[in-house]
């Protein structure tokens, strides 16, 4: 298992990917599921940015293992911020024109449908939300 903390600031986005891309590359992942990861890291970093500690700037810890049979990564992100389950949050509901939607949603949404699995728990201070994806179609 492979992991990096750093800054839960927007601005260190292209370090953690650049970290999930590499171990990706090594595993052999496809262009087309390493681009629907890309997106669901970028999602959920941001959002642990910008709302998991309140205005003031914590870590953020990602921690990733590639299992061979069948190769899959496992992708855990990790903060002490506010407790929050965002699997909890309804869908939103994408049959309505965009003007009409609520704000917010959208984003764990797509992460929900682009994973194979995606899993929250708060144990010792810390939120834990965990996304699994097969590497080969």
């Amino acid at each position: 298992m492979s992991e990096l903390t750093v800054k839960a600031d927007a601005n260190k986005l292209n370090e953690v990917l650049d970290f999930v891309d590499e171990q990706l590359d090594q595993a052999g992942c496809e262009l087309k599921i390493k681009l629907k990861i890309d997106i669901a890291v970028e999602e959920l970093f941001v959002n642990i940015a910008n709302y998991a500690y309140k205005g003031i700037v914590g870590n953020a810890t990602i921690c990733m293992d590639i299992t061979p049979d069948p190769l899959k990564a496992t992708i855990t992100f990790i903060d002490n911020g506010t407790p929050f389950n965002p699997l909890k949050k309804p869908d939103p509901d994408i049959t309505l024109i965009a003007e009409k939607r609520a704000i917010g949603g959208l984003g764990i949404y797509m992460v929900k449908k682009s994973m194979d699995e995606v899993l929250y728990e708060y144990a010792g201070g810390e939120n834990r939300l965990t996304i699994k994806k097969k590497l080969l179609a």
